[in-house]
């Protein structure tokens, strides 16, 4: 398990950025990750979108999709480049299906699986459950720089 201030050794995000909370589960083989995002109220996106009825924006979920990859590929890079400090730029998406609206209360949970690296672009598997549900999957490319 990865807390916040974890995430944020690997991750150049910071509030109200940082959209991931807690990684829960990395494997040995370090092709899959889970982690999860706990909606709350009182985030800034919900005074405009929309009052009177919160929605997590898609493009937001996007994001915390694409951090968990992030997480999965930085954990990917040997140690000596780890320290480099390293960044991965959200470089592509293809496939994108929301099935579910995202509101406070909800906790996303993220799954990212590796799926190939060539050229130091990384492509992933990612979705976000609510409850077991999918709210939203897509694949998505991470490029490092």
């Amino acid at each position: 398990m990865i807390d916040t201030e974890g995430i944020m050794s690997m991750l150049p995000h910071r509030f109200p950025f940082l959209l991931i909370d807690r990684v829960l589960e990395l494997n040995d083989e370090k092709t899959y990750c889970k982690a999860l995002k706990n909606v709350t109220a009182n985030e800034p996106q919900f005074t405009g979108h929309f009052p009177g009825k919160p929605v997590m924006p898609g493009v937001l979920i996007l994001e915390a999709m694409a951090q968990a990859c992030c997480i999965l590929a930085m954990k990917r890079l040997p140690e000596e480049q780890a320290r480099e400090n390293k960044i991965f730029y959200f470089a592509g998406i293809d496939g994108v299906r929301f099935k579910k609206v995202v509101t406070p209360g909800d906790q996303l949970v993220f799954e990212a699986t590796f799926l190939r690296e060539r050229g130091g672009i990384g492509w992933y598997e990612c979705k976000a459950t609510v409850d077991g549900a999918i709210a939203c999957s897509a694949t998505m490319m991470c490029a490092r720089k």
